[in-house]
């Protein structure tokens, strides 16, 4: 019988497309898998180097999160939700630590801090709710890079994401993610039973490609990656019969050899994940300082729980800040997070745990809630899905990272991690009649680790784009950044493509060829993503890599 290979359109397009951008990956399947690592570039996957993402799903209203809290048409374009000055703080003192309000009562509730809290460059602040990135941000473990974007924004979601997550924008044909891509590049996909992984409902496009299978889990505790669930008998016969099944011969064929390895390495992650406490009787992992960041001298905390800090991960009541009182009630005031962000948490544990006991690269998870157009809350919210109450759980997921892998991680994990935002757009500097905003262009990305250069560490400040002493500088007033798009966008400097350009190959290790491949972006020099200059596609000056590592 004659065999005929047909080639649809779609499969053409996909295939063109990855030829022209110097990444047509799916040649690999050809080489031998012992010999893709020996044949890789640069050092991704062997330098103990790894990234936790996360996603800010709909669009972080990034002028409510680092304020330009010194441009005077900030308060004036937003008369509901702009965040006042502390009349105690002096905002334009350059180059000193974030003033962290400690001086709170138990009766006000830990969260009664209204005002800016000023930054280090004279300029910006931080949203009140966002103080849990204060101790992050003292130690120089925290870039803040305001006015992040690319040509030609999209201001749909869907489109948008895509983009950021196929580092190809405008481009919605090409279906590989930069991470997947920067797995690939490594020669460990396929070969290494764990390298990319997200914990959320699905498999995100970041980590997604044809020619390797990345992991997705919804629920470490729920199944396992064969997708049997366990359950109090266990699934051991059926489990077994699969792995002996996978052991059988079969014909040559396309993709068979691929497809058994795949298998192999699914296998073999089971039993790496064997090892690993998911369980909520395993969230044991708490603040080393006695009390924690939320406390407000409250004393019988510390008392009460053989002197250990706060829960690093909120995952039920009774761990979200810990206020379980004596009498067996909590106190929802004292919360760290609103209790609808504790199921972010418990992906959030398991992307950390993983990281930390796994050679896996990149682990990630999400947070949605972000499309603000209604009710969006100033300085405070009174629900899961206002702003003020989304900026703490970011706060508090960082704070919380950055005291995990410190405490419980392996020497030096909190310096070999980086702990990267994704956000597909700002938000309108304008708000809106119904008290929120609506969707913009440029935003913001936190960008934390042991290894990031911020406050005194290589950066007087940590505060990239938002200040007025910036190479390309922030400029004040009612036809200044904020209004540099049609009037009432967030015009960008930076485009996302080289922070995370510089997170993939400064970080993880790639060689500026591999990066390319990864990017393809870097290799067009109209694009201006390494040094800047302006962008051949849009004639905006953008400031290329802003060198946070």
């Amino acid at each position: 019988m004659q065999h005929f290979n047909v080639l649809t359109r779609r499969s053409f397009l996909g295939r063109s497309l990855k030829t022209s951008m110097a990444v047509a990956l799916s040649t690999l399947v050809d080489i031998p898998f012992v010999m893709k690592r020996a044949l890789a570039e640069g050092s991704i996957g062997l330098n103990g180097k790894k990234v936790l993402f996360i996603w800010l799903r709909g669009a972080n209203d990034s002028l409510n999160s680092v304020i330009p809290i010194q441009d005077p048409a900030y308060g004036t374009s937003r008369p509901t939700l702009a965040i006042p000055k502390d009349a105690g703080i002096n905002y334009a003192t350059a180059n000193l630590p974030a003033d962290f309000p400690v001086n709170l009562t138990s009766t006000a509730g830990t969260y009664s801090y209204l005002n800016g809290i000023r930054l280090g460059n004279g300029f910006a602040a931080l949203h009140p709710s966002l103080k849990f990135l204060a101790p992050v941000y003292n130690a120089g473990d925290l870039a803040l890079i305001h006015r992040v974007a690319y040509a030609a924004q999209s201001r749909s979601h869907f489109d948008s994401q895509r983009y950021w997550e196929n580092g190809n924008p405008n481009n919605n044909l090409s279906q590989d993610g930069i991470f997947y891509r920067t797995i690939l590049e490594s020669g460990l996909a396929n070969s290494a039973p764990l390298t990319g992984i997200s914990i959320q409902s699905s498999l995100p496009l970041i980590l997604r490609g044809s020619d390797a299978a990345m992991t997705n889990l919804t629920d470490p505790t729920r199944y396992d990656l064969l997708g049997i669930p366990n359950d109090a008998n266990g699934n051991a016969k059926a489990a077994n019969f699969l792995t002996a099944a996978g052991a059988y011969g079969f014909p040559p064929k396309k993709s068979r050899e691929l497809l058994q390895l795949q298998y192999a390495n699914m296998n073999r992650t089971l039993t790496v994940f064997s090892g690993i406490d998911f369980t909520e009787a395993g969230n044991t992992y708490r603040d080393p300082v006695v009390g924690g960041v939320p406390t407000d001298n409250d004393t019988d905390w510390s008392t009460a729980n053989q002197n250990e800090g706060y829960y690093l991960f909120p995952t039920t009541n009774v761990k979200n800040g810990g206020w379980r009182r004596p009498d067996g009630t909590n106190q929802a005031n004292k919360y760290v997070v609103d209790p609808a962000h504790q199921s972010f948490f418990s992906n959030l544990k398991a992307a950390a745990l993983i990281l930390n006991h796994t050679s896996a690269i990149i682990a990630g998870t999400e947070l949605g809630g972000f499309d603000t157009h209604k009710g969006q809350g100033g300085t405070t919210g009174n629900n899961a899905n206002t702003h003020p109450q989304l900026n703490k759980t970011i706060g508090w997921a960082m704070y919380a990272l950055k005291q995990y892998f410190t405490r419980y991680g392996a020497p030096g994990a909190w310096d070999n991690l980086v702990v990267v935002t994704l956000s597909e757009f700002g938000r309108t500097t304008i708000e809106n009649s119904d008290l929120g905003t609506d969707h913009a262009e440029a935003g913001v990305m936190f960008v934390a680790g042991g290894a990031v250069r911020g406050y005194n560490k290589g950066n007087p400040s940590g505060v990239f784009n938002c200040g007025t002493a910036d190479p390309i500088a922030w400029v004040p007033g009612s036809s200044g950044s904020m209004f540099g798009v049609g009037g009432r966008y967030l015009r960008r400097t930076t485009d996302y493509r080289s922070v995370l350009g510089e997170i993939i190959r400064d970080h993880l290790g790639a060689t500026q060829p591999q990066l390319n491949r990864i990017i393809p972006g870097y290799a067009n020099a109209g694009e201006k993503l390494l040094a800047g200059g302006t962008s051949s596609i849009d004639g905006t000056q953008i400031r290329g890599e802003v060198n946070f590592l």
